[in-house]
């Protein structure tokens, strides 16, 4: 079981990795708004080049930031693949979510949309794991528990051998 200190070093770490995803993720939006706002009508190629450069940022800064953190020996390789892909289907779903709201209402309702998506994933996570702690320190008080009950089973066990070996009167203190 790790330790509190272990828990909010992990944490802070997770902390920097939602930063870097809301920071390209808001870097996408920029390239939308850019385009939107007609700021990259004369660019020519430049657009066409651009949007699926940007769109496909975000992904790319989260398999590299993983990617990094493996190659580092700081994440198993399982671990690194398994939280990549929790992290780009959050910014899929996030991305998603904000173009499906930036065509009904527009750009700027897009963003808080955006990361309204993303808080939803975290306070899920953040339930679900709570949950598995819960129940994993349940059933380690359920296992104390036997164990200790088992424990008093044992001595009390001991304890009626060691009187039904001695001698009766002995026990009592009249035949020495």
């Amino acid at each position: 079981m790790k330790s509190y200190q272990e828990m909010v070093t992990e944490y802070k770490k997770r902390q920097k990795d939602t930063l870097i995803d809301a920071i390209s993720t808001g870097l996408t939006y920029a390239d939308n708004i850019a385009v939107d706002s007609g700021a990259l009508e004369q660019a020519g190629m430049l657009n066409d080049v651009a949007s699926p450069l940007c769109s496909a940022l975000p992904f790319v800064i989260i398999a590299f930031a993983e990617g990094s953190k493996v190659i580092l020996g700081r994440k198993h390789a399982k671990t690194g693949a398994k939280d990549a892909a929790r992290r780009m289907l959050k910014t899929g779903t996030a991305i998603g979510v904000g173009a499906l709201v930036s065509s009904v209402a527009g750009i700027w309702a897009a963003i808080p949309a955006s990361m309204g998506s993303r808080m939803v994933f975290d306070h899920y996570k953040s339930s679900a794991l709570t949950n598995m702690r819960i129940r994993s320190r349940i059933t380690r008080l359920h296992e104390m528990n036997q164990l200790i009950r088992e424990q008093g089973q044992q001595q009390k066990q001991g304890e009626n051998e060691a009187v039904s070996n001695e001698n009766p009167l002995e026990a009592i203190g009249i035949v020495q």
